[in-house]
């Protein structure tokens, strides 16, 4: 999502990294790590790491959720990029909902990536996690933030709550794969496809996926041990997203989120959680899907609907 190659400045988008019509999404390339470790090159600090998100992007979403479950605010603080990602990738210019770049001054975020790395010629994405003690990049991949967020910070003021537990560490994986190839990704396969058949292929597996997912939910409140996970978080990120973008704009509409009565329930309990509820921000979503992809969308009209009331009890509570 939301993807420039650092260095040339030209808008990329999905359509740079198709082969044969299907969506080939290149891997994230910084990789380091926060521990506890006092050796460590990035030791967990109050106050030293910031984290550069946008609102609408799913995959810097479930950063901002762990970083409320965890009650990180107190010790990473977060800059909010603009909605619509346009020739110069994700700026920081003033709208409702931006936090500007308090840390390093930056007007554009690839701006952060050739400061951690002069000859960078990685894509510009999103979320990305700065340490300030040595002025770079630790990782721009969110799962490994993910995790980050969910340990490391454990000793130093980090709220109570373990989101990868050892005892369900493999079925979490597992549920993740699929979702994350199928779905979380296979929307995005969905919308940029640019043959019938890759797009075929990339719809009837998201769909599967759901339809796995609903007879999953039916019986339980959450994926995996009956609690809440990260597999949880990587999935809603999507399924909120679902209806009013995916649907329509990626072509994703064989069924509506609210034809699955599980599924629906399950988005909305988890959005009337007090840590997520202010996370999801409708405007920066539908702004950005509908006027970042001009090649979709060339009118760049932002849909009023679909009218779903996210706030309506789920009913979910008495489930294991």
């Amino acid at each position: 999502m939301g993807e420039l190659i650092a260095g040339t400045w030209q808008r990329s988008g999905m359509e740079r990294v198709l082969t044969d019509g299907k969506l080939r999404r290149p891997p994230s390339v910084f990789r380091d790590w926060i521990t506890a470790e006092p050796s460590s090159p990035f030791e967990a600090e109050p106050g030293r790491y910031h984290l550069y998100v946008s609102l609408a992007c799913p995959w810097a979403h479930r950063t901002l959720i762990m970083r409320n479950l965890k009650g990180l605010d107190e010790l990473i603080d977060v800059s909010v990029v603009h909605w619509l990602m346009g020739e110069d990738g994700w700026t920081f210019d003033p709208d409702l909902g931006v936090i500007p770049d308090a840390v390093n001054g930056a007007t554009f975020l690839h701006e952060i990536y050739t400061l951690s790395d002069p000859a960078c010629t990685s894509r510009v994405t999103v979320p990305v996690l700065w340490d300030k003690l040595n002025r770079r990049i630790v990782s721009n991949e969110s799962a490994d933030i993910l995790r980050m967020f969910n340990s490391a910070f454990d000793g130093c003021g980090a709220a109570a709550g373990d989101y990868y537990p050892a005892e369900h560490r493999d079925e979490i994986d597992d549920v993740n794969a699929r979702v994350y190839a199928t779905l979380n990704n296979g929307v995005y396969r969905s919308g940029f496809a640019t043959t019938q058949a890759a797009y075929e292929e990339a719809v009837g597996e998201v769909f599967e996926t759901l339809d796995w997912l609903e007879q999953r939910l039916a019986r339980q409140r959450y994926l995996v041990g009956g609690r809440l996970t990260e597999a949880d978080i990587r999935l809603f990120t999507t399924l909120v997203r679902f209806d009013p973008v995916y649907h329509g704009h990626f072509k994703c509409n064989v069924r509506a989120l609210v034809d699955y009565p599980a599924l629906w329930a399950y988005t909305r309990d988890l959005f009337r959680h007090p840590a997520i509820r202010p996370t999801v921000d409708f405007d920066h979503i539908k702004g950005h899907y509908y006027g970042s992809h001009p090649w979709l969308n060339p009118s760049r009209i932002v849909p009023v609907g679909p009218d779903c009331d996210f706030d309506f009890p789920s009913g979910r509570e008495t489930l294991a």
